[in-house]
Order: C-alpha cells, then structure tokens, then sequence
C-alpha cells in the first residue's frame, strides 16, 4: 500500500509546526519529511530533525541536480524538499507530511495531484502578531516583514482543499488528526489494503 502526501502549509506563526508535531505524537502512520534549509538552526533544533541545514552553495548545486520536488525562498532562506527523502515511507505505506509554503505546494500539486493540502490559518493578524512577539526569537523589524508576507500568505488560502483555523490548539490538532483519517477511509485507499473485500 502506497502512503498518502499531506501538504501543509501557512503564514509564520499560525502554528503549523506544533499541530504537524502533535499530529506526528499521535499517529503512528504518518512521517515528517525533512526539508533542506540554508537558513541557521535555532536554539533547540538539531540537524536532521527539524531541517537539514545547508549552504547556500550546497543548496544551489542541489538544485542544479535537480534533487528537490519542491523548492522556494521565503523570508531570505532557501528551503526544499528532496526527493530521495519521499518514496521509502511512501512505499512502506506511511502517510508523509510536508511542512512548506504555498510557493512549494503549488510546485508538489503539479507533480502529486492526489496530494491533500491543508492550510493553517490564525484566528486574527492581531493574534499572529501577538505569538511572534511570544516566541521571543525576532526583532520588531523582522516580525513587521513576516506580518507582510502573512498576508501574501494568506492570500493563496484558496489554492488548499482544506482550512484549519487555529483558534484553540486541541481543536486545531483534532481537526487535522480528523482530516488524516477521513482520507485514509476513501474508498481507493482502503480497497488497496484489503482488496478481496472490494471484488
């Protein structure tokens, strides 16, 4: 059985990457891949689990070779999606999240048509100005230029087939557990696991 692409994307802030860690905490079925960054960790990250960081260099010649199904810039930094990272989960019939942006989305939609897209938003720009001065990570300047692009973001909202607002954080995750599941239970996934029940 062959796993199922899960596109998710949204504006800086809104809380994708705890609801894709929380989904990640309770699914067993469904892997993260690693994207290619040649931005710099942050404190706490480690190579390899949150992104594998490059340089810019090693990044270009990466996608000289061809090797990413999906790569853009997003505010200043490169990221990408190899695709030597897709095809063993996906083969092992796990479900394999990509956590990108709308740019990425739009390129895995033309190679991956039966990719599912969900799209995180936040309840207000209030709010997500409000968590980016949480996370304590910014300077004012760069928080103004992600609220900037948050609503460039968010105006490709449309292109996704599904929109989770991220209001309450365990309703959030419900939601996208939900949306997992329900795909897993379309017809096609589930006569390719049992296929004598769908002679």
């Amino acid at each position: 059985m062959t796993g199922q692409i899960f596109i998710i994307s949204a504006p800086s802030g809104a809380g994708k990457s705890s609801l894709v860690n929380a989904l990640l905490s309770q699914d067993s079925l469904v892997r993260l891949s690693v994207s290619h960054t040649t931005r710099p960790p942050r404190a706490g990250e480690q190579e390899g689990r949150e992104y594998h960081f490059v340089s810019m260099d090693a990044f270009r010649e990466m996608q000289g070779r061809q090797e990413f199904l999906e790569s853009a810039e997003v505010y200043g930094n490169l990221y990408g999606t190899a695709l030597s990272s897709l095809q063993k989960p996906l083969d092992d019939g796990f479900d394999l999240v990509l956590e990108i942006d709308w740019q990425g989305a739009r390129q895995v939609r033309a190679r991956f048509a039966d990719a599912i897209s969900i799209f995180i938003l936040p309840p207000s720009l209030q709010a997500l100005r409000e968590r980016l001065l949480a996370r304590g990570t910014d300077t004012m300047d760069v928080i103004e230029r992600r609220l900037e692009l948050a609503r460039e973001d968010l105006s490709h909202e449309s292109e996704f087939d599904y929109a989770i607002i991220n209001v309450e954080f365990s309703e959030a995750v419900r939601d996208l557990a939900a949306i997992v599941r329900a795909t897993r239970c379309c017809r096609n996934r589930q006569k390719s696991r049992c296929p004598d029940m769908f002679r």
